[in-house]
């Protein structure tokens, strides 16, 4: 079937993941005949102080448990463990989505625990591998980003796990504000937002002034957990369609949408 037929012809998907992760979900709008618009809401780079990197890299043996919290996480540290020698033999690796444990895979970690139907901390705080029986008394890495969460940090600590917060990389705003994504808004419209980053979101609202805001509340803003879900409420968004999980859930909720016929 030529992608102009598909479920989504004639419509513009703005994707808000970083770009490294955008490429996927752009694909997959592409292939359903939709037109993506890659607008990231979060920059990426190295965490502005290395050292804490430098110092879980050294005592990576300490370690019984390693959490990668994205795939930003093992692209910001990966290289500098991986730099140092083998993955450890005895140490698990841990990650809270399944793009983390193929971003993993990709650079030659297997056996990673993660969820596999709900992408959260609380999932990966489910698994067997995360209770107290298996961690009391041991050492956790957990690789994330500047600030964030502590739910999981903080819950391990709780089952009697030693836990270090390792900041590996840093998001911030686009540094060129709204232009690219207002500029493609007047040419040519837009018909929805795809938006997996309640961080990002906040970044979005704060970049629009308020006859844009009314422009987004009226758009359909597809997000694939319930927390970015009430987020977008809280700030206003009116037409916020939750998915199932990832970019497999975004596509299914864009492609099962009834979208109001074009004129």
């Amino acid at each position: 079937m030529p992608a102009s037929r598909g479920p989504l012809a004639g419509r513009t998907i703005v994707v808000t993941r970083p770009r490294a992760q955008a490429d996927a979900l752009a694909a997959a709008i592409r292939a359903a005949g939709g037109e993506p618009f890659v607008f990231p809401l979060l920059e990426i780079g190295p965490a502005p102080d290395p050292a804490p990197l430098a110092a879980a890299v050294a005592r990576l043996a300490d370690y019984a448990l390693a959490v990668f919290i994205s795939p930003n996480a093992v692209d910001y540290s990966l290289p500098a463990i991986l730099a140092r020698g083998p993955w450890p033999a005895a140490l698990t690796p841990a990650a809270v989505g399944q793009g983390t444990v193929r971003a993993l895979a990709a650079r030659g970690i297997g056996g990673t625990v993660a969820p596999v139907e709900r992408f959260d901390s609380e999932a990966l705080l489910e698994l067997p591998e995360l209770q107290a029986d298996r961690l009391a008394g041991r050492r956790v890495a957990i690789f994330r980003g500047d600030g964030g969460r502590e739910l999981l940090a903080d819950t391990l600590r709780e089952r009697g796990a030693t836990v270090d917060c390792i900041p590996c990389y840093a998001r911030s705003a686009p540094a060129a504000g709204a232009a690219p994504l207002l500029a493609r808004w007047r040419e040519a419209g837009i018909d929805a937002f795809t938006v997996s980053s309640s961080e990002g979101l906040r970044y979005l609202v704060d970049m629009l002034d308020g006859e844009w805001r009314v422009r987004l509340a009226a758009t359909p803003v597809f997000v694939p957990h319930a927390r970015i879900a009430d987020n977008a409420a809280a700030l206003g968004l009116a037409r916020v369609v939750l998915t199932a999980p990832a970019d497999a859930g975004i596509i299914e909720g864009l492609c099962t949408y009834n979208w109001p016929h074009h004129d």
